[in-house]
Parts: structure tokens; sequence; C-alpha cells
């Protein structure tokens, strides 16, 4: 297996720190906000990897931190009127609602920051003791010059960071490139005692510590989006290999950017997506299945009509899971005269050494740097293939030919333990119509036609037939809200 490492800049062969063990931290959100579908995209993916390394037989210990203190926290508390860790806590049960819809298994263990105080300040501690920051009025900071690889994870030099970087301008720093790790108190904001005064960790020193405590130094994957890469992850190594002595993390993995209309997904473009809106008008495995679609590495564009293509992507594999399921319904009758069992299957170039080969191939694609996209094209050419054989069959099967359907069946399964894009029952059969087995899904993809039949309404200029529409829901109990971001609608009532 290969992963593509950043620190190196090229796929190396994966070889963790313990044989048959797997350590893996995964940076999670600031809790300020509902997710938006740029956290969704590690969430998903980092999620695969972890299923994918289980599937392959390591045992792995994966680690997804909450930031529940920060600037981002304590400013949306203040417009709230809430306090800022009960303002983290509510954003932390609604993460987990999201994470739960997209089929997001929960991590080992979700550290908080607001629990790992007394680790944060040891290991700032240490760094002071070490020469490598310094204390100014209750600030501490870490000075950069001070470690010699500063910058070898975004390749970038000390003096092309100081001439491009954008810093808060502090005289009272060394270097306009060292960083907090420990912040004095404000009037009004969450602080607890430390031996510089009462405080709040920096952002940076909060991942290095719990990472560290749970993992160990030299631990195997450490994961995030590639705005991580400069200054937060770069800033972790800094701080951590300055405490340790030792190699913080072998491999970093980084997934590419959310694009809408190829420009990056960010709030001051106005391309802003929450999970939860999205959610509102496509089903989750859609949104999932769309998310896997595109290689990590790669920016990934998002507008509805590529999420509703994957939606067609997802049904022709549902559809061949539902012809499969029907023909291991059909009565066994071991003489039965049936094309498939006494002729196609046995050839040499069987149907069941098909699978064998779908298999292979399957795992070939995640073992080349977790290439879903190819993983997810392999589902497709087994349903075609599915397709084809089970059209062959007869009202009756045979002995064999139930066999190598549910060998069919099992390899789906296999792909779906990977990807995660069905969830399964207690007995393990894949689920098409929803977790809840109710008619939610159904009613979204409706809604959300129908507000795409709107829509091309209003682009023709035809405010009749978008009028009624919005009426003739609204009468229904379903109101439409027309926002720069797009169409959103809820439950009246």
């Amino acid at each position: 297996m290969e992963i593509y490492n950043t620190l190196t800049r090229r796929k190396e062969t994966f070889q963790p720190r313990e044989p048959g063990n797997v350590y893996v931290y995964v940076c999670g959100p600031t809790t300020y906000n509902y997710i938006h579908l740029g956290n969704a995209r590690p969430l998903v993916f980092f999620d695969t990897v972890r299923r994918y390394l289980a599937w392959k037989g390591y045992n792995v210990l994966y680690i997804q931190n909450f930031t529940d203190v920060d600037d981002k926290i304590i400013n949306r508390a203040a417009e709230e009127n809430l306090d800022p860790l009960e303002l983290a806590r509510i954003y932390i049960k609604e993460y987990f609602k999201d994470a739960d819809a997209l089929n997001v298994r929960r991590a080992d263990m979700h550290p908080v920051v607001t629990e790992h105080i007394e680790e944060i300040i040891g290991m700032v501690e240490k760094l002071v003791g070490n020469g490598s920051a310094y204390v100014v009025d209750g600030d501490v900071y870490f000075e950069v010059r001070k470690f010699a690889g500063y910058g070898k994870l975004s390749g970038r030099t000390l003096d092309d960071m100081q001439a491009g970087a954008r810093v808060e301008v502090d005289a009272r720093k060394r270097d306009p490139l060292d960083f907090v790790l420990w912040k004095a108190a404000k009037p009004g904001e969450p602080s607890w005692e430390s031996p510089w005064g009462p405080g709040r960790p920096g952002w940076h020193i909060e991942c290095s510590a719990m990472s560290l405590k749970y993992l160990g130094p030299n631990f195997d994957i450490h994961g995030g989006g590639f705005d991580l890469i400069f200054p937060h992850h770069e800033n972790e190594i800094a701080q951590s290999e300055a405490t340790t002595g030792e190699q913080f993390v072998r491999y970093w993995v980084h997934n590419g950017f959310i694009t809408v209309n190829e420009e990056k997904m960010s709030k001051s473009l106005g391309n802003f997506f929450l999970v939860r809106d999205i959610l509102a008008k496509f089903p989750p495995e859609t949104v999932r299945f769309f998310l896997l679609s595109t290689h990590y590495r790669s920016p990934l564009d998002f507008d509805d009509e590529k999420l509703a293509a994957a939606g067609r992507g997802l049904e022709r594999i549902k559809t061949s899971i539902r012809l499969l399921s029907e023909a291991l319904a059909k009565p066994v009758q071991e003489n039965a005269k049936t094309l498939i069992a006494g002729s196609v299957i046995n050839k040499d170039q069987s149907f069941e050494m098909r699978l064998d080969e779908l298999k292979d191939s399957f795992e070939a694609a995640m073992d080349d740097d977790f290439n879903t996209a190819l993983a997810i094209g392999i589902n497709f050419d087994l349903a075609r293939d599915v397709n084809s054989a089970v059209q062959r069959l007869a009202e009756t099967v045979s002995g064999a030919d139930r066999a190598v359907l549910q060998k069919a069946m099992d390899l789906f399964k296999i792909f779906n333990e990977v990807l995660g894009i069905f969830k399964v029952d207690d007995k393990g059969v894949i689920l098409l119509e929803g977790a809840a087995g109710d008619s939610s899904d159904l009613v979204e993809g409706l809604v959300g036609l129908i507000i795409e039949v709107r829509q091309e309404s209003r682009k023709k200029k035809d405010w009749g037939t978008a009028d009624r529409i919005r009426d003739g829901l609204k009468e229904l109990g379903i109101v439409l809200e027309d926002t720069p971001q797009g169409v959103r609608w809820k439950k009246q009532g």
C-alpha cells in the first residue's frame, strides 16, 4: 500500500510504527456552527481510510478532536448571548447528527480542548523550559527560528514566509512569524490558571497536546484539509518535535479543497454551503458518494447538478443490488437448466472469476493512495456484470447459481464496508431506502426536484409557474426561502 506523504511530496510504501497497528489523528471542526461541505470532505474521506485499514486487518486507533474554545466560538457566542463553552457543546451535538447521517463512524476518541488544559500547559512549560518559547505579558510564543526544520511540511522558506505572511502585527514578538502557544485572558473570555497567569490555549498547541497524549510521537497518519498544511500543521510539527526531540508524524495526508464553479468555497465569496442545508435537498448517501467520487487530493467542484448526477449513479448500483437480492430469493432447484450455472459461470472467463478480478482491482485502487474514485468505478463494473448475469437466470436457480450470486452480493458488501455509501442493518444487509426505513429521503428528493423545476421556470421568466409551485408547497406546509446561497426549504409549524 502506498500513501502520498505531504512531508516528502511523493508516494511512499506504508510502514506503520508498529506492525499490525495504525495510529491516526484527524483535525476536527471548530464548533461554532453547523459543519460545512469543506468540513465534510475530510470527515468522509478519513472515515473511509480508517474503514479500509481495518478491512486490511490493521488494528486502528482513530482520534478526531473538537476545538471547543477559540476566537470564532467566543465571537459567535457573544452574538447569540450564550456562554462560549455551551455554544461549543451545542454544535458538537449537531456535528454528530450530520456525521451520523453521512454514515461516518464515531472515532475511538473525540477529545475536546477544554478537557486537556493540563496537558497543554505541561507542553508549553517544556517549550519555555528548553528555550523554544518565551513569555511576554502573560502570552507565550513559540520562537520559530529556534526550530531548524520550520517550513519542511509546506515547502516554504522562512524568508518567503515572512515576505508573504499574513500575521498579526505585534511588536512584542521577537519575530513576526512567532506564533502563540498561550493567550493571556481577556475580560469575559473563558480562561484557566497557568504559570503565566490566567489564559487559554493557542490553536496549534491543542492538536499537538492531544495527539501526543493518545498516540505518542512518531504516530502513523495525521490528516486534514490542504488549508491546514500552513500554518496549523507546520506549527504542530515545530512545537511537537521541539518538545519530544522525536519525529512527530510518519505520514501527512491532506485532502483537496471544495470549489464552487471552480472557485474555492469561502464565506467571503458567498459560495458557502452547510451540510445541514445540503442534506435537506439530497439524501446523505448521495452526498457521501459525491465526496468520494473524486480522488481526495484533487479539488472537488460542487453544484446541485453534480450532486444530482451522483445520485443517478448511485441509483444504478442500488438497482443492481436490488436485482441481485431478487435473484437470491428465487427458488433453488439443484438440477435447474439455467444458462448461468451450466455454461456461463464455468467457462474460462467465468462470472465467478470476474468477481475475483474485481475484488483484486478494488484493493489495488485503494492501495494506490486511497483512490476512491477508481474504487467507485469498480462498483459500477460489478453492477454492470451482475445485471448481465441476473438477466440470464430462469425462474429457478441451481445451488451453484446461488453460491456465485451470493459471492457477488458479498463483494458489494465488501465494497460498501470500505466506502460506506449505504448503511447496513444488524445482520449486515445493505439498506437501500435509508437506515430508518421511512420516507424522509423520498420526501427530500421530491422537494428538491420540485425546487429544480421552479428554478428552471424562473430562469425562463415563467413567473406564474414559479409562484404556483411556491404557493402550492406552502399550502402543503413547506416554505421556500430564496437566499444568496440558493433555495432553502423548511417545514412550517
